[in-house]
């Protein structure tokens, strides 16, 4: 079996727990905030930012009923395939620096877009629906969801709701927020990180759908 060969063996992947993903959330939300403040020039800054305050207060309802939606069983994986390691940081760290990146692009007067305030309240509204969009799909997929590259033992492919009108509404939702994030706060700055966002969450649906 070649590198790139997914893995063949079945195993049982464990979940963790509600409570321990909710931590997990509130701990994320809690490292968005420390970026934000030394984006913006403090703690302070954030806290008077309305935008900023608004992101945060999304990030950390999302990320909570996110955490809690999460199906807690434990997974039959029959097929997995390895991913890159750079992929895996990439996937990671692009979404949580793109809102800070773009918020010392506003800061610093760096490629500021037009027509704010009302473009950055649109952001706004685009963060939260694509985090609503993410949590509306992974509620759909129940117990099949998974954030790995993975086939579960009797795996179907979901073909309804939304799923029927859009292939990825999961990763779209994801690309929705951090563009919603880049908009919020009116900065350039944060585009090339959210078009390699976007590049890395294309890549990775294309191998979904090779797999399955």
């Amino acid at each position: 079996m070649s590198a790139a060969s997914p893995a063949k063996t079945a195993m049982v992947r464990r979940r963790r727990g509600p409570l321990a993903t909710l931590v997990l959330s509130l701990l994320v939300t809690g490292v968005d905030v420390v970026l934000l403040a030394l984006a913006l020039g403090g703690f302070s800054a954030v806290w008077s930012h309305t935008r900023a305050r608004a992101l945060v207060a999304i990030w950390a309802v999302m990320g909570a009923v996110l955490a809690l939606r999460r199906p807690v069983g434990a997974q039959d994986v029959v097929e997995r395939a390895p991913e890159s390691r750079g992929i895996l940081i990439g996937l990671g760290l692009a979404p949580l620096l793109v809102a800070p990146v773009a918020a010392y692009g506003e800061r610093m007067g760096l490629w500021l877009f037009p027509g704010q305030p009302a473009l950055g309240w649109i952001g706004v509204a685009l963060a939260a629906l694509g985090l609503g969009l993410r949590i509306a799909a992974m509620s759909q997929l129940g117990p099949r969801f998974s954030p790995l590259l993975a086939v579960q033992r009797e795996h179907t492919l979901e073909t309804t709701g939304l799923y029927r009108r859009i292939r990825h509404p999961g990763y779209l939702g994801s690309w929705l927020a951090a563009l919603g994030a880049v908009c919020a706060f009116g900065s350039g700055l944060g585009i090339p990180l959210l078009l390699l966002f976007g590049g890395l969450l294309i890549a990775r649906a294309r191998r979904e759908e090779t797999m399955l």
